[in-house]
């Protein structure tokens, strides 16, 4: 479904379509974190965070200053009516903030991938990409993985694997090199499938912090047998804001 949306789906659909699914990585964020505490300010917040995507669409940025300005101010108030024991209102409160950063910032930056010129390319590599990167982590990794790469944070990756990810990220560039994205040079290929082997990676890892920080093991169960949504997006957020970048400024030449 979502390779039909990026093909043929127009922008708006496209970013009607992300608006949903920042709501719901969102929902299942501050759950996450807060489980069955404040859940008027999660709700809030997530209707909140999901509205970035439709201002970025339609680019209206001057509105997004004064939107998070409103929901922080609106969630202040909220925490200070509504009081939950002291010790408790930092981390809450934080974590609730932290969602409205990492999820809408990172992923919002798609939306304006995806009206760059040869924006669907560029989305289509990144998915190839990281698709790539996790297959090659845990080839490698599950047959020649003996040092642990980040133990505290994931005990089951290796740096075998993490080298054998950045190697699977390059051959997956040159793939899209080869059959639809030409425009992009050898030596940028290369410089881009390093970078995203090792960003997607980092973003894993810090999905992994998240969810060890909550004391669980996945992020949700809003995908049968695969975990929570974030599960699937943890490395995305990392990448599409610098693949924008490299597409927008012109650096895979």
């Amino acid at each position: 479904m979502l390779g039909l949306l990026i093909g043929f789906a127009n922008s708006l659909v496209f970013s009607l379509f992300l608006t949903l699914v920042l709501f719901l990585a969102l929902f299942e964020f501050y759950q996450m974190g807060l489980a069955e505490h404040h859940r008027l300010e999660q709700l809030f917040a997530a209707l909140v965070g999901s509205c970035i995507i439709p201002l970025l669409h339609f680019q209206q940025y001057p509105l997004l200053l004064p939107l998070l300005t409103l929901a922080l101010l609106i969630l202040s108030l909220m925490f200070l009516l509504r009081l939950p024991p002291i010790d408790e209102v930092p981390h809450r409160l934080g974590w609730i903030f932290l969602g409205l950063v990492y999820l809408p910032f990172l992923l919002g930056h798609l939306v304006l991938l995806r009206q760059n010129q040869d924006g669907r390319e560029w989305i289509f590599l990144t998915l190839l990409v990281i698709m790539g990167c996790d297959s090659f982590a845990y080839f490698v990794g599950s047959n020649l993985g003996k040092r642990k790469l980040y133990p505290a944070v994931s005990p089951n990756k290796s740096v075998e694997g993490g080298i054998g990810g950045v190697l699977g990220s390059i051959l997956a560039v040159f793939l899209c090199k080869a059959t639809f994205l030409p425009v992009i040079s050898i030596t940028g290929a290369v410089g881009i499938g390093l970078l995203l082997g090792v960003v997607g990676q980092l973003g894993d890892l810090f999905e992994s912090l998240l969810k060890r920080a909550c004391g669980v093991k996945d992020s949700g169960k809003m995908i049968p047998g695969h975990g929570g949504l974030l599960d699937r997006l943890d490395s995305l957020l990392f990448a599409f804001p610098l693949v924008y970048y490299i597409a927008h400024f012109g650096y895979g030449g």
